[in-house]
């Protein structure tokens, strides 16, 4: 239904292509667990995965160029107590990376510069508030520092992560599981999926549902709703056929879908990966051998089908890089990493072009690495549209400078805060004596906190396995 029509599109002959052996990462067990999420995350600098570990959650992270077979003993971040669910990296920071948990935490971590060397245990900061598992975690595109989690408690929180507070938290607006968020262009608005079958529309900083669709996809396995450059939401979900549909909706008005489109009777969620700079959604199904691939338009039918990149095997989960870690020179306008059960392929899409000059139309200026406001503007009420860039000599990664987080009450999770004093030589120079002091009083603090926290935790454990015993003598 989608080939009726040939229509004009430099998008049309794009193709996809899997990289050979040797320039995949290979020997990685991918993690086994049932949720939905894309279990990868890519940057320009680095590749992370989700992977099988015994005795609490991990994930790996490589640098780009580290392919090839991975040794067993590789080390990873291994902080979680539980399975990790999801994972997303800082869109201002290539080093910074978060992770949501089966623990009902998100931990925030500052990977070293040319990637780990030892097993990396302790967070930059642990943010503690969801009472069930923690399976999304997205960072605010624009705002430094911004970052939404959701968790099977229904519960959405926005975290300021520079000071490690829950800012703001979204109770009973899910009455079930959410299955997507996703944060709208320039960070504003906030578009959810849920279990109940209803897409809504999140002013987070005013608390409110600003547009609500009910039933969106009648079919009963998880939906993805993401925003669109121009404000749309793009969704995908099941019938009551079970047959997998897309669909475009405009949020000033949901009663009608712009257009929806089935696409197949597969079961496998499909993972929307959006391009804003040439509106081009590619679809990942979980289980599919295949990434499709639309562009959308102002024209009906504003969905247009362009290409299929098939392979054999089928994928386990996807990473996407932004368009700031392709490689101009080669047409490339995206690059996946598809997990298999024990490597990570990448696949590049190419648009085949014969000039070797730069190709401003594929290349329309891209969101940079720069935060537009900080986190305190936003959370006032301000926001910013993402700052964006030019690809036409290539992406240059400039200094990432560290992740400092200063809690309200100068507890710093895992380093003491050495540079909090050097930040006025006049004041170090006048006390010397009382820093050091502070700095030791700083450590048995967070040791004491520490013994309390995992006191706390034996207790939690305690009481559930007592209050499983009671369940079970009742019956």
């Amino acid at each position: 239904m989608f080939r009726r029509v040939v229509r004009a599109s430099k998008f049309r002959h794009v193709f996809g292509q899997a990289l050979k052996n040797d320039q995949c990462y290979d020997d990685i067990r991918v993690s086994r667990v049932t949720w939905d999420s894309s279990f990868c995350a890519v940057n320009p600098k680095f590749v992370a995965i989700i992977i099988e570990a015994s005795g609490g959650g991990a994930f790996l992270v490589l640098p780009l160029l580290k392919t090839g077979r991975i040794d067993k003993a590789y080390p990873t971040v291994c902080g979680h107590t539980g399975p990790v669910l999801d994972i997303d990296w800082c869109p201002h920071n290539d080093h910074v990376i978060a992770s949501g948990s089966e623990d009902c935490t998100v931990m925030v971590w500052q990977i070293p510069e040319n990637g780990l060397v030892t097993p990396l245990a302790e967070p930059v900061v642990v943010l503690e508030g969801h009472s069930k598992r923690v399976g999304i975690v997205t960072w605010h595109p624009t705002a430094r520092n911004v970052l939404m989690s959701a968790g099977c408690d229904n519960l959405i929180i926005i975290w300021n992560v520079g000071t490690g507070e829950a800012m703001i938290q979204l109770e009973d607006m899910h009455p079930d599981v959410i299955f997507s968020a996703c944060w709208s262009r320039n960070g504003a608005l906030i578009c959810t999926a849920c279990k109940d079958k209803n897409i809504r529309v999140i002013d987070p900083r005013k608390e409110k549902i600003v547009a609500e669709k009910d039933k969106a996809h009648d079919g009963a396995r998880p939906m993805r709703a993401i925003f669109l450059a121009d404000g749309n939401i793009f969704t995908t979900g099941f019938s009551r056929m079970s047959e997998r549909q897309l669909a475009l909706w405009n949020p000033k008005s949901m009663e009608e879908p712009i257009s929806v489109h089935e696409l197949d009777t597969s079961n496998g969620v499909l993972l929307p990966f959006y391009d804003a700079d040439t509106s081009v959604v590619y679809l990942c199904g979980k289980g599919d051998s295949s990434i499709r691939y639309f562009e959308i338009t102002d024209e009906a039918p504003f969905v247009h089908y362009l290409n299929t990149f098939s392979s054999k095997e089928p994928q386990r989960g996807m990473g996407y890089m932004p368009k700031r870690g392709l490689d101009v020179n080669k047409c490339e306008i995206a690059r996946f990493y598809k997990l298999h059960e024990r490597k990570c392929e990448p696949i590049i899409m190419t648009v085949p072009r014969k000039s070797d000059l730069f190709q401003d139309d594929l290349y329309p200026d891209t969101a940079g690495p720069d935060c537009a406001i900080e986190a305190e503007d936003w959370f006032d009420g301000k926001n910013g549209e993402p700052i964006l860039i030019s690809l036409k000599n290539g992406y240059v990664p400039g200094k990432n400078r560290d992740l400092k987080v200063v809690k309200k009450s100068n507890v710093l999770e895992g380093k003491p805060a050495k540079k909090a004093a050097n930040t006025s030589p006049a004041e170090s120079k006048a006390s010397p004596h009382p820093s050091i002091q502070n700095e030791g009083k700083l450590e048995e603090l967070l040791r004491e906190v520490k013994s309390l926290r995992d006191l706390v935790t034996l207790q939690d454990r305690r009481i559930a396995k007592l209050e499983d015993q009671m369940s079970k003598v009742a019956i």
